[in-house]
């Protein structure tokens, strides 16, 4: 089993089980944010004895104690980051594409800027952007 997905685990304060160890290595070998279906589709290969109820469970504990997100498409589809790095989401409306985008210059100005601005009532955890637009074919 994977030291390192085993330290996850722990450190969320989650029961190291086969199962979640299944569903996390399952991103692995998924599409980049896969779907709820892709990610069954991946953990039932090596292990079709694992419930689909299961991993729908897992995969709920694993988005509530942060080892994984939640990124919603603009047609209301569901899927899932195992990218713990702080990072947006480019989306391509056209082919529904979802690339992880990296910059901490964008980072620190959206949290100046927040930081400046103190919205009444509200304390700012994270900053998370999904920028929609097109990938252009090369």
């Amino acid at each position: 089993m994977n030291l390192h997905l085993r330290e996850q685990l722990s450190q969320a304060g989650l029961k190291i089980t086969p199962q979640r160890i299944a569903v996390l290595e399952s991103f692995k070998s998924a599409p980049k944010h896969p779907t709820a279906e892709q990610i069954i589709a991946q953990v039932r290969l090596k292990h079709p004895e694992i419930a689909v109820g299961t991993i729908y469970n897992i995969l709920d504990a694993l988005v509530e104690k942060g080892i994984i997100t939640r990124v919603k498409t603009d047609r209301d589809i569901m899927r899932y980051d195992s990218v713990s790095e702080k990072h947006h989401h480019l989306y391509c409306s056209e082919s529904e594409t979802i690339a992880d985008y990296y910059d901490d210059e964008l980072n620190k100005m959206l949290e100046e800027y927040f930081k400046k601005k103190r919205i009444d009532n509200f304390s700012v955890e994270e900053i998370k952007l999904q920028i929609m637009g097109k990938f252009s074919n090369p």
